[in-house]
Order: C-alpha cells, then structure tokens, then sequence
C-alpha cells in the first residue's frame, strides 16, 4: 500500500513539475537552440520507428524510368534542395536555420526503403520542418521523387548539374492547383472590371 502510494506521490509531482515548466514559458523554442543529445535520439528513434510502422504495406512501383527520374529531379530540385542539399551543394540559408537539421539526403537516403521514403515525402514529419507534400502532389508525382532519390547517392555533382541543364528553368514546372489559383485570378480580375464598366456606365446615366 505504500509503494502504491509512493508512485502516486511520484506522478502528481511529475504533473505539477510539467505544468510549471509547460506554463512559465522558461523552455526556450527558439530555433537556435539546439536540441540535447537525449532529445535528439529520443526524437529521431521515435520518427524512425513511426515512419517504418506506417509504411509498411505500401506497394513500391518500378522507379526505374528515365522520364520519371527526370519529373523526380524537377520536384526535388525546386523543392527539396534547399533543406536537403545534393551533388556540389554545401549548404544554403534555410537549411542553417532548422532544428532539427534536415539530414542530407545524399548521405543519408540508403537507410530508408522506397516505401518508407514514400510515406515521408507524402505525409511530411511533425515539427521537423518537413512538410507533407500528399495535399498537393498525386501519388505518381511523389514516387517521381523517390525515384530520383533512388539515383542520388551515387551522383556526383557533374551529373547533377548535368540534370539541372536537361530538366530546364523551374518556370516550366507548375502543379495544378497553381495553375487553378492563377486561373481564378484571372476570373476575378475579369469580375472587376466588369464591375468598373457598369459603375462608369451609372455615372454617365446620373450625369445626363
């Protein structure tokens, strides 16, 4: 009865002790401080297992296709790059910015399956900075950039900038949500105009 009574004694001073901490605002969030070793491992087994628990059962397509691999390189490169580097980048502005730090891809892709890569890119990591890019990328696109990342960690930086120069400037790459925004863009510019002409045709009729 005791001991019972001792490890209650315990959790409620466990809760208290983490209302104070969670209230009196004294954790610093700020990006620039970085995490302690225990949190960090605490952390990145906690994501490793989850992703791998939730990719289980996704079915890898044939990432073997050139034109894929290319459609691949064009979503990494404009979206991707600037956290996760490649061939002959070292580093870039938003990168030095993130806790944790995204991990370069290059190095680090070979330790994921396709399909746990998959789930990643498509349902994002919460407060990692990563995004989950399924709400606005298909399925086809985002095995697109598994494909690619299939090929990265042997590329080096020539054939990297080799890529860049067929893939073309990132003005030809547009989603179709993008294209549906601009599109509706242009349907209320059209509104407003509209709208102009008969408040000029009200004045003219008051006026005469």
């Amino acid at each position: 009865m005791n001991c019972i009574k001792g490890l209650w004694g315990l959790v409620v001073v466990a809760i208290v002790v983490g209302l104070v901490v969670m209230f009196s605002g004294i954790v610093d969030v700020g990006a620039t401080n970085r995490h302690s070793a225990l949190t960090q491992f605490v952390l990145s087994t906690t994501m490793d297992n989850s992703v791998r628990h939730h990719a289980k059962g996704i079915k890898v397509p044939p990432l073997d296709n050139p034109d894929m691999v290319m459609d691949g390189f064009r979503h990494y490169r404009e979206m991707c790059v600037g956290c996760h580097l490649g061939p002959g980048i070292k580093s870039s502005e938003i990168r030095k910015g993130l806790t944790p730090e995204p991990p370069k891809l290059q190095e680090a892709v070979e330790e994921w399956k396709p399909n746990e890569l998959f789930w990643v890119i498509k349902n994002g990591v919460k407060m990692t900075g990563m995004p989950a890019w399924g709400p606005t990328h298909s399925d086809a696109k985002i095995w697109a950039m598994v494909a690619f990342l299939q090929k990265l960690p042997h590329m080096t930086a020539a054939q990297y900038q080799e890529m860049d120069k067929m893939a073309g400037p990132d003005e030809e790459h547009h989603h179709d949500d993008e294209a549906a925004d601009h599109h509706h863009d242009e349907g209320d510019e059209d509104h407003h105009h509209d709208d102009e002409d008969h408040d000029h045709g009200d004045e003219a009729d008051h006026q005469h």
